[in-house]
């Protein structure tokens, strides 16, 4: 079996013996274990992609390449760590009583579930398979989002299905669009019509009108999952009403598998559009990422200033980056591209850092209320100097790597859009004061009296903090010359 079947069945495997073993003592190696097994197998696929390009299953229904392999295999990174983490985290709520048996059973099997549906989207070639995967991805979420079974957890289970299931909805709808445009062409099979392959090879020939309409319909249905402005209400609820371990994989896995579906689309859309530049814009899809991007960063970064809960603050967070990076591949070229991939990667790195520390912080102070999480770095120095660096990384502090993404995208913006790098620097600045307002009384305040002891694996956050550094300092040979073949790719200027 090779590596892109082992990345695939490993998590799906995983998620069906976890059901199987239930609550025992050694559930939670074992996701380690299946989280590890899913991560070698990943990077033997990398290796595969770097040596010989491109890869395609038989029967089509798998593809790989450059723009999704470094993907699979941040996926499959970050889904370990936060295996690691979640084993001391969870055990610890068991013990508070907030999960009993049937509940651990269920993170467990879901959690492996969750990455399954993650790792399927970023393969699949099929964009209908793609959108199962999303769909998939969202009721595994759900229940792990009302995992302790709370009013204020179910509530917040509730509204992210109600919120993503329309947004779904609406994304289906623009699969059919494309499915309608890619059939009417002489020579399709109509068992191959959702092939992105084909419908990428074929986009001078599709209809623009019809792919106008679906990446309207994509882009508000994935957009829904991306945590755009003004369809982003479930993701703050979600974050802070489920389990710790699970704010740290959708910020950092299913934002980026949301977003990943929009600008495969909007390859297509493009391709279709610069074919038919006398009828319509040839950025028309470009400039409305940059709005929707625009509009999501601006409103996160003030926001940012009225949280109480932790959670609900790095949410937003979230939100803003991923406006950010909507932004970037919407004013398209090499330069912004390049930065959009690399922000992707450290946000990833950093936000599910931000999380591990949070969770910590949270079990600590025994609240997620920032106003009785204080004097950290006096209590636990470990999880305060966790919180204060990692923040500062997501600040965009140099030398760490969200600097470097943000300065290509500021810089790609000068170069473009002249007009737009105000707002940009006036947002990241209100979103620096947002952030560090609330950070500093957590970290240097003076602690309350109703602190407790807790079991801390500060491990992953060191060694994702130690990547984004190095990523900030000096990208290596392999990755730069990843992002640099998805950047043709996704500017077409590329081959498949």
């Amino acid at each position: 079996m090779n590596a892109l079947n082992l990345t695939l069945v490993l998590p799906a495997a995983g998620a069906v013996a976890l059901g199987v073993v239930g609550d025992r003592p050694f559930a939670a190696l074992v996701n380690v274990a299946v989280s590890a097994a899913t991560l070698v197998a990943s990077v033997a696929l990398a290796l595969g992609v770097l040596e010989t390009g491109p890869a395609t299953s038989p029967g089509r229904l798998l593809y790989i390449d450059a723009f999704n392999v470094y993907l699979v295999l941040l996926t499959a990174f970050v889904g370990l760590t936060t295996a690691i983490f979640s084993r001391p985290y969870m055990a610890h709520e068991r013990e508070r009583g907030r999960v009993g048996p049937r509940t651990m059973r269920l993170y467990h099997s879901m959690y492996q579930g969750f990455l399954f549906t993650m790792l399927l989207a970023l393969t699949s070639n099929n964009l209908g398979v793609l959108w199962v995967a999303l769909e998939a991805a969202t009721l595994a979420t759900v229940l792990l989002v009302s995992l302790y079974r709370t009013p204020e957890a179910v509530e917040a289970a509730w509204k992210y299905f109600i919120l993503c299931g329309v947004g779904i909805a609406q994304a289906l709808f623009g699969t059919v669009l494309l499915y309608f445009a890619q059939e009417r062409l002489v020579g399709i099979a109509p068992s191959s019509a959702l092939l992105w392959q084909e419908m990428y090879a074929a986009a001078g020939y599709l209809d623009p009108t019809v792919l106008v309409l679906a990446f309207a319909f994509l882009l508000i249905g994935y957009g829904t999952k991306v945590g755009l402005v003004p369809l982003h209400n479930w993701l703050p609820d979600a974050h802070s009403e489920g389990p710790t371990p699970m704010s740290a994989v959708l910020s950092g896995l299913l934002l980026n598998v949301a977003l990943y579906a929009v600008v495969r689309v909007k390859m297509i859309v493009d391709g279709s559009l610069a074919a038919h530049s006398d009828q319509y814009n040839p950025q028309l899809a470009g400039h409305l990422l940059m709005g929707f991007g625009l509009l999501s960063f601006s409103v996160a970064s003030l926001f940012l200033h009225r949280q109480h809960d932790v959670k609900r603050l790095f949410s937003y967070s979230s939100i803003e980056h991923m406006g950010l990076m909507t932004f970037a591949f919407g004013v398209g070229g090499p330069l912004a591209t390049f930065g959009a991939l690399l922000h992707m990667t450290v946000h990833s790195l950093t936000k599910s850092a931000i999380f591990v520390t949070v969770g910590h912080a949270a079990q600590i102070a025994g609240t997620q209320t920032m106003d009785h999480i204080r004097g950290l770095i006096r209590t636990q120095p470990s999880v305060g100097w966790g919180l204060l660096i990692a923040t500062a990384a997501i600040a965009g502090f140099p030398p760490f790597g969200v600097f470097t993404s943000e300065f290509l995208l500021l810089t790609a913006t000068m170069q473009s859009w002249p007009w737009l790098t105000v707002p940009l620097l006036i947002g990241l600045g209100v979103a620096f004061a947002g952030l560090f307002r609330h950070l500093q009384p957590m970290v240097y305040g003076e602690p309350t009296e109703n602190m407790s002891a807790v079991r801390v694996n500060m491990t992953p956050v060191a060694v994702h903090l130690a990547l984004v550094l190095w990523l900030g300092l000096a990208i290596p040979a392999f990755l730069a010359g990843w992002f640099d073949t998805a950047t043709r790719l996704i500017t077409g200027s590329g081959l498949l």
